[in-house]
């Protein structure tokens, strides 16, 4: 399956968001890609919004989801991407939702650990996911779906792992910082070698976050990647068989003395 990650600076106004979405979408579809992860936020940054969070929540949340559908619809690509879903209170959900190549929406996330870390309360403003973890089936693949802070969380990938993922997709919104890039790399690399599977991460890019969208395969090793460019694309082959030659000399998933934590998998 070919996909892509789109990476770009998203500010306070959604439509204009979809806009740049949409140009980079055009450029996966001409690469042929099947499927195309944006970051977290992608919807809007909440730094960039204008008035209370949750009426902007309520206004743009449901016609993004729409705009995102008749885009899948119109170029044949399978979407995800990150927006603010209303909960009805004051904190909405930090959700990515996934479309298919028809336009379908197949499913949405929830954001389970949300960033309070390095002086930052993400759950004074967002609340957290109550949906647990999904793993999805698009094209000949089954997809986990992760967001941002939630790789630091082992457990997290290798729940998505037992249930099946070949590819786990973590749009994102990393912030800037000492030693930052470092983790956001080092973590990538490690929940794809952990559970050997592949990693699609998108991240956004502005003067708070890093951008470094990558693709990686399940040893690790990225085949595409971004670094701190405002806006770009890139589109790389992501394929079972891969999966089954790492698994075949590092089959980690077999060789683990511990037992699958069902709690851990059942997590809402």
């Amino acid at each position: 399956m070919r996909i892509s990650v789109g990476q770009f600076r998203p500010g306070g106004d959604a439509s204009a968001n979809l806009e740049i979405m949409r140009g980079l979408a055009r450029q996966a579809s001409g690469d042929g890609s099947q499927l195309i992860v944006f970051p977290e936020e992608s919807m809007f940054s909440i730094g960039k919004v204008e008035g209370p969070l949750a009426a902007a929540v309520e206004a743009n949340w449901t016609s993004f989801v729409q705009q995102l559908s008749f885009l899948a619809a119109e170029l044949e690509i399978a979407v995800v991407a990150g927006g603010y879903e209303s909960s009805g209170d004051d904190r909405p959900y930090n959700t990515l939702v996934l479309i298919d190549a028809t336009g379908r929406i197949v499913d949405t996330y929830r954001k389970l650990h949300l960033y309070d870390a390095f002086s930052y309360q993400e759950s004074s403003r967002i609340k957290p996911g109550d949906g647990g973890i999904k793993v999805v089936p698009v094209g000949d693949l089954s997809v986990g779906l992760m967001t941002c802070y939630d790789i630091r969380f082992p457990e997290q990938a290798r729940a998505l792992a037992d249930r099946g993922a070949d590819l786990i997709l973590v749009p994102a919104a990393w912030f800037r910082g000492d030693h930052k890039i470092e983790h956001w790399e080092t973590l990538l690399r490690a929940r794809a070698i952990e559970n050997t599977v592949w990693i699609a991460a998108a991240g956004t890019s502005s003067p708070h976050t890093i951008g470094h969208s990558a693709i990686l395969d399940p040893m690790g090793i990225p085949q595409v990647f971004l670094n701190e460019e405002e806006q770009g694309v890139v589109t790389t082959d992501v394929t079972r068989r891969r999966i089954d030659e790492v698994r075949e000399f590092l089959p980690v998933l077999k060789n683990r003395r511990f037992a699958r934590n069902e709690e851990i998998v059942e997590s809402h």
